[in-house]
């Protein structure tokens, strides 16, 4: 079971369709995922709590433009556990067109940014791209 690309794949239908926040199992990963991206812009905020059934949970609230446009325009999971990409510093993936993007990597010191991992010299595995 994908628990990254569930989370991704939440995030995206949500967006999709105009959702205020959605509601996913809570794991550390996750919230390292999350907070990249509300630190970038991509999303609001997020909390943790524990849902009606004793289960711990990742709300993550969505962000849009005061035109009601949504600020996730495309998001894609890059490893996946049936093939996993891992990349060197040099090779992380870098924005197409110069354009608002960033690719979240997990490496030996945690779950960050690729222009974070190219500055500090750390390779890991590609986790999935935002824009």
């Amino acid at each position: 079971m994908d628990t990254v690309g569930n989370l991704l794949t939440s995030i995206r239908n949500a967006s999709e369709k105009q959702k205020d926040r959605v509601d996913v199992p809570l794991s550390q990963l996750k919230v390292e995922i999350v907070k990249i991206l509300k630190d970038e812009g991509f999303v609001a905020n997020y909390k943790t709590l524990v849902g009606d059934d004793k289960r711990a949970l990742l709300r993550v609230f969505l962000k849009y433009s005061p035109t009601k446009e949504k600020v996730i325009r495309g998001i894609k999971r890059v490893s996946r556990p049936g093939l996993r990409i891992y990349r060197s510093y040099k090779d992380i993936p870098r924005p197409r067109g110069g354009g608002f993007a960033v690719t979240i990597l997990s490496t030996s010191q945690g779950v960050l940014t690729g222009a974070s991992a190219r500055e500090k010299k750390l390779g890991g595995e590609v986790l999935c791209q935002v824009w």
